[in-house]
C-alpha cells in the first residue's frame, strides 16, 4: 500500500532527502519509477520532482533524471541534518545484526551466480535454484523483523519493506531476473541500497566497509 503522510515541513524534508538519495544511488532513474521506488504518492513525487529541478538539484534527460552537483551538495547537507538527529548507538546495534544477515545474503548471491568457484550457474537446473531460492526465503523470512527495526530507528526507510516484498513476488512468480539483476529493483538492488543507506547514517564510507569485509 502506498505511503501517504501529512504534507507539512518534516515529511516534504523527508521526501526530497528520499528522493535526493534514490537518485543519488541509482545514478539515473526514469520518473514513472519513482512513485514505486519511495512508496509515495505520484502526485507529491511529480510535485518534489519539479521542486528539486526548480532549485537546481536534478536534470532532465528525456523521461530519466540525475542529480547535479548542487543536488549532490543538498543531499550531503540533508544527510548529516537527519543522521544528527538519529540514535547512534541504538543505530551502530542494528547494524552489526544486519551484518549477519548480510554475510548470508552474500552467499547466497554468490550460490545464485556461481555453481562452484569455477563453474556458473546458468540456471538450466531448477533443482539447484530452487535451493538457492529456498535459502532467500528463508532469510526473508528471518530478517523481517530487523527489518521492522531499522524502519523504526530511521523511519525514512519505510519504503524498504515494500520494495523488498515486490522483489520477492516477482521471484515468487518465475521472474528470476529479480534476485539479482542490477539496474532493475532486484532483491539485490534493494539490498545494496539499504546497505548503503545504514553505512551513510552512521557516517561510514562503502569504502570503509568493504576494507572490513562488510559490503554486499
Amino acid at each position: 500500500m502506498t505511503r501517504m503522510s501529512t504534507p507539512n515541513g518534516s515529511a516534504v524534508a523527508e521526501l526530497e532527502l528520499s528522493l535526493l538519495q534514490l537518485l543519488r544511488m541509482k545514478g539515473r532513474l526514469k520518473a514513472d519509477d519513482v512513485p514505486a521506488s519511495l512508496n509515495h504518492d505520484a502526485g507529491r513525487c511529480t510535485q518534489m520532482l519539479e521542486s528539486v529541478t526548480e532549485a537546481g538539484h536534478c536534470v532532465w534527460k528525456g523521461s530519466s533524471v540525475r542529480l547535479t552537483p548542487d543536488g549532490r551538495q543538498r543531499l550531503t547537507e540533508l544527510l548529516e541534518a537527519e543522521r544528527s538527529c538519529l540514535d547512534q548507538a541504538r543505530l551502530q546495534d542494528l547494524y552489526h545484526r544486519f551484518d549477519e544477515h548480510n554475510t548470508a545474503f552474500k552467499s547466497i548471491i554468490t550460490a545464485w551466480q556461481m555453481r562452484d568457484a569455477d563453474t556458473p550457474n546458468d540456471h538450466t537446473d531448477p533443482g539447484y535454484d530452487g535451493e538457492v531460492l529456498e535459502r532467500l526465503e528463508e532469510l526473508h523470512v528471518s530478517f523481517t523483523a530487523l527489518l521492522e527495526e531499522i524502519v523504526a530507528a530511521a523511519t525514512r526507510l519505510t519504503h524498504y519493506p515494500p520494495r523488498f516484498a515486490a522483489a520477492l513476488d516477482r521471484i515468487r512468480a518465475g521472474e528470476h531476473h529479480f534476485v539479482a539483476r542490477p539496474i532493475i529493483d532486484s532483491y539485490h538492488t534493494v539490498w545494496f541500497e539499504l546497505h548503503e543507506e545504514l553505512i551513510g547514517l552512521l557516517g561510514r564510507t562503502r569504502a570503509e566497509e568493504a576494507a572490513a569485509g562488510r559490503a554486499v
